[in-house]
């Protein structure tokens, strides 16, 4: 590296500190956007699993329509959409003005939305592959629902949808770039913004390009600890 481009990336007086903030934002988004979409993850492939037609048809909604719309567009829909409805109650309450949505929340709850649509089929296949004899076997025994649940059909459920949810998360970590259009100071928006400041575009994108695949091989990395830990009582 040459002094300048030490001097450009320093925690003193260069934009060193403000990207690694920004990392810290993109890996919070991505976090809370994973986690709410396991939530939703886990209503949507119940629904799917359900014997009632009513709750298959909703579960099957959600996920055709946010697997089927740009990740781009259902950030705009909640940001946008959302700081209209909100502006024209408060405006109707006497409260006069525009009111923005905070991009923080909304980016997270595009996120959690979009990764449960995903997340929903991976529950659902994983819970498709769980030998049925063993549940049988539990409730044979007088295994109660919940000691069923939390014993036999979690742990499996888990152990076979990680390699999906793995990859959905990957994913998750790529579309908080997309939230920098609503004005939220992640990685990108720092890099953008840092970019434009210097005028070395190639060097605050590969250096955020970087930080991405840090992040993500690190996440990954944790991920497949876990996998391996899960897979322990059924080895041979």
């Amino acid at each position: 590296m040459t002094p300048d481009i030490l001097s450009l990336l320093s925690f003193d007086a260069g934009w060193g500190k403000p990207l690694l903030i920004a990392a810290g934002v993109t890996l919070a988004a991505a976090t809370c956007g994973f986690l709410l979409g396991s939530v939703f993850g886990l209503c949507g492939a119940s629904m799917k699993l359900s014997h009632r037609i009513l709750l298959r048809t909703v579960g099957q909604f959600y996920t055709t329509v946010f697997r089927g719309v740009p990740e781009i567009l259902v950030v705009y829909l909640f940001y946008f959409g959302g700081s209209v409805v909100v502006t024209k109650t408060m405006n109707l309450g006497g409260f006069p003005g525009f009111y923005s949505m905070p991009a923080f929340a909304i980016g997270v709850i595009a996120v959690g939305i979009v990764s449960g649509a995903y997340q929903t089929e991976a529950f659902r296949a994983a819970y498709m592959r769980l030998d049925r004899g063993q549940i049988e076997a539990g409730a044979a025994c007088g295994m109660p629902k919940l000691l069923l649940l939390r014993r036999i059909i979690v742990p499996q459920t888990l152990r076979y949808a990680l390699p999906a949810l793995g990859n959905i998360w990957q994913s998750a970590l790529k579309e908080t770039s997309l939230l920098s259009v609503i004005g939220l100071t992640e990685l990108l928006r720092q890099a953008g913004t840092a970019a434009g400041s210097t005028r070395q575009p190639l060097l605050f994108y590969a250096v955020a390009a970087l930080m991405f695949l840090i992040i993500g091989r690190a996440t990954g990395y944790g991920l497949s600890v876990l996998e391996r830990h899960l897979a322990k009582p059924w080895r041979r």
